[in-house]
């Protein structure tokens, strides 16, 4: 039940913000916004303040805004017979200059966009950000091994070998194999007192397949760093756009399997497979969860962004040709692009949701897609 809630306020959070963005950079510009509503329809509760009516509705996943003069795919399906009207039209989301209505399209991702960076800015600043070091640790030592004789401890950090600094566990696996069947010195280091010691080692020739010649399992350090306040933004902005890349490259990935394969590839979560992915986030702390909103955040944006008819960016990208050719592609075409792009967007979250359903009966885990 905690992880339903959870993964409810989530989606609703994130639609929300989105909507935000529409919302906000509409009245700035002085577009009419005749309702913002809280879920989707039916309507339960509605507080009018001003021009735009403040709703809340049955189904409370995300929300929406409804701009004047924003149907009939891009034409506006207003009637000029009155007085109002006509005082009104100027006001109108069709009637607005192509840069206007470019930015309420965009503002929602944008929004999206920025809500990743301040999360991902307030991780790197306050709890830190866990971040490869260059130590070797010793995870676990293996019984009557040349390391347990030795006296080698779990957890400590392998410094040298030999005098030879190493920093991953690859140089350990190969300085080790140097000097099979001599002693060899280890430099190890306490994480916790920080002391130092020098043990002598001496690697088997000959060893178990599944041990190695020193009898250790070996782990690259995993360090908690933290960064000034006025470094978090530049990395949580350096990283957005890099995990941006990542997610494009993903989808590329995903679409070319469905159309070419048929199938659905491993690691693509709908929203059945990102509901049962949150219990996971949720199990491991507030800290896990943030990161997670950032993730679907980003992932919300750069999916909306793309020319998809139905989406932001398929409404953004017909405006782009109004601002080429110098007029306004056809209604009714529009109409029927955005028609056909909200069918195959149902096909594709039906097609996923049946892969989610078939994993979760089979007990398949999902990995999330990073």
């Amino acid at each position: 039940m905690v992880t339903i809630i959870v993964f409810l306020l989530i989606l609703t959070i994130l639609v929300l913000i989105h909507e935000l963005g529409h919302f906000l950079v509409a009245k700035k510009l002085g577009i009419k916004v005749e309702e913002f509503g809280f879920g989707f329809p039916p309507r339960v509760f509605g507080i009018r303040r001003g021009e735009t009516l403040y709703s809340i509705n049955l189904l409370p996943i995300g929300g929406f805004v409804k701009l004047y003069g924003e149907d009939e795919a891009g034409r506006g399906s207003l009637k000029t017979t009155n007085y109002k009207l006509k005082t009104d039209l100027s006001r109108a989301f069709f009637a607005r200059p192509i840069w206007q209505r470019a930015l309420v399209v965009v503002a929602g991702v944008l929004m999206n966009f920025i809500l990743a960076v301040v999360i991902i800015s307030y991780l790197y600043a306050v709890p830190g950000v866990p971040e490869v070091s260059d130590k070797v640790l010793i995870s676990n030592i293996v019984s009557g091994s040349p390391a347990e004789t030795s006296g080698l401890k779990k957890g400590e950090v392998i410094v040298s070998i030999d005098g030879k600094k190493v920093v991953n566990p690859t140089e350990v696996v190969s300085e080790t194999r140097k000097h099979l069947g001599e002693e060899v010195v280890f430099r190890l280091t306490d994480p916790k007192t920080k002391a130092t010691r020098d043990v002598v080692v001496s690697p088997r020739r000959e060893y178990p397949k599944d041990q190695g010649p020193v009898g250790i399992s070996i782990a690259q350090d995993i360090e908690v760093k933290k960064y000034p306040w006025y470094q978090a933004p530049f990395l949580g902005t350096k990283e957005v756009i890099k995990n941006s890349i990542l997610i494009v490259a993903g989808l590329g990935t995903v679409l070319s399997e469905i159309f070419t394969k048929g199938q659905v590839p491993e690691g693509v979560a709908g929203p059945v497979g990102i509901a049962q992915v949150t219990g996971t986030f949720v199990q491991s702390g507030l800290n896990a969860v943030l990161a997670f909103v950032a993730l679907l955040s980003l992932n919300l944006a750069v999916l909306n962004i793309l020319p998809i008819p139905a989406l932001d960016g398929g409404r953004f990208f017909f405006i782009l040709i109004e601002l080429v050719t110098r007029r306004k592609v056809h209604p009714r075409f529009e109409a029927y692009a955005h028609a056909v792009g909200i069918a195959v967007l149902l096909a594709l979250i039906a097609l996923i949701t049946i892969h989610d359903l078939s994993r979760l009966i089979r007990g398949v885990p999902i990995i999330p897609i990073q």
